[in-house]
């Protein structure tokens, strides 16, 4: 089960070591020290000593869950995850709900990267078997079974389809932001150029269509809509790049269009497939969006308090990158000056980022962020009464507690 803890020991199946979770049981032993102290926020702990790794560790190695105990008194839930119609979904991983499905998936992914051009395999390979959290393919997977569906090669193949085209908008992420870490290594942009990253991301785009262009009039729209809304995400974020007149709204649009347009999709595909009528795929649609954008949230608060070692990457840069997340957005509107400076410099120094990420945890904008992240996981939970109760509906909602309390 899981919990939150002020002191906490990892428990794992085998050796956290020759699974290489041995970053993620130092991370919950304890912080590093000389780290920047992270803000405690109402229910939610942001420190990675504290909170829970689930992410990294469930798709780390089949069968292998690491879990953290408490010693003394377990802090208070989250309002809205003490609201849950099921205490036993808080019992329910997700992952392992679905996990012979999920195998199924990362066998599809294998066979769908081989081509005869051998660049092409090994770009693709390089991000897609570097530990990615999969959870695109889970929304897809939970929402088929928790409407009944039963023809699994359907939902694989679409599962599939989906985490290839998440996978090239990385990579193409990669390209436009510049970036030279992805998953915690080398991303292919910075390790294989420019040229054959951005040819992969394509390729990657054409293989995602084999899986999901089979299918009817409806999936295949559907498919092709959440591919355009990536794209006009992408353009609106640069848009507002550097900009600081964005405003929530224009942020809330960015999100809804490039990252929880592909949650939205695999939920409703799911659902459809399954053979749900309108208004229930209509309702794990609006769950999926929902969870996408409080993900998206919490990501962004991730970069200002998160810990590199357990993010895969450093932290602050959105401000590098001046991309417009939400705590910098609420932060430029409370008038601060040093994340001002940070956000519109393109050639600003470490120490520049430095002094914004200090006055960030300082200001208001960290609480209000995850407050708002709560308001959408609580519309996410709402969504879920359509459906009926089973273990699959239960593990839909405990993968909304996961998201909000992740630490990477």
């Amino acid at each position: 089960m899981w919990s939150y803890t002020n002191e906490a020991k990892c428990l794992s199946r085998g050796n956290p070591r020759k699974r290489g979770l041995a970053p993620l049981a130092a991370a919950a032993l304890g912080p590093r020290a000389g780290a920047r102290p992270r803000p405690r926020i109402g229910a939610f702990h942001l420190d990675p000593s504290h909170d829970l790794c689930h992410f990294a560790v469930l798709t780390s190695a089949s069968g292998g869950t690491l879990l953290l105990q408490t010693n003394k008194k377990k802090a208070k839930l989250p309002a809205f995850i003490s609201r849950l119609r099921s205490p036993s979904a808080l019992c329910v991983d997700p992952f392992r709900c679905v996990a012979s499905e999920l195998d199924l998936v990362e066998q599809n992914l294998a066979r769908s990267i081989r081509s005869e051009e051998q660049m092409l395999t090994e770009i693709s390979s390089h991000l897609i078997h570097s530990g990615g959290k999969r959870i695109r393919p889970v929304i897809s997977l939970l929402a088929f079974k928790g409407c009944g569906g039963k023809k699994l090669a359907d939902i694989i193949d679409i599962a599939t389809a989906l985490e290839l085209i998440h996978t090239a908008t990385l990579l193409h992420d990669d390209i436009i932001d510049g970036a030279e870490i992805r998953r915690g290594k080398e991303s292919a942009f910075k390790r294989f150029g420019l040229k054959a990253t951005l040819v992969t991301g394509d390729f990657l785009f054409i293989k995602a269509f084999e899986f999901a262009g089979k299918f009817d009039d409806t999936v295949v729209q559907w498919t092709a809509d959440a591919c355009t809304r990536l794209t006009e995400g992408e353009m609106l974020q640069g848009f507002f790049n550097r900009n600081r007149n964005a405003t929530p709204k224009d942020y809330l649009e960015i999100v809804k269009k490039k990252t929880a347009s592909l949650f939205e999709t695999g939920a409703k595909v799911g659902a459809y497939l399954a053979g749900a009528p309108a208004p229930l795929i209509e309702a794990v649609g609006q769950y999926a969006l929902n969870l996408g954008i409080a993900f998206q949230i919490v990501d962004d608060v991730l970069d200002i308090v998160g810990q590199r070692q357990v993010l895969g990457k450093p932290t602050g840069m959105d401000l590098r990158d001046g991309n417009p997340s939400i705590p910098i957005i609420l932060a430029l509107r409370n008038g601060d000056r040093d994340v001002l400076e940070a956000f519109q410099n393109s050639a600003n120094r470490e120490d520049q980022i430095e002094r914004a990420l200090e006055s960030l945890i300082r200001s208001p904008a960290i609480p209000e962020a995850l407050a708002l992240s709560r308001t959408y996981s609580e519309r996410a939970l709402r969504s879920l009464g359509k459906l009926p109760p089973s273990d699959y509906r239960d593990a839909l909602e405990s993968l909304i507690h996961l998201i909000a309390n992740r630490d990477s």
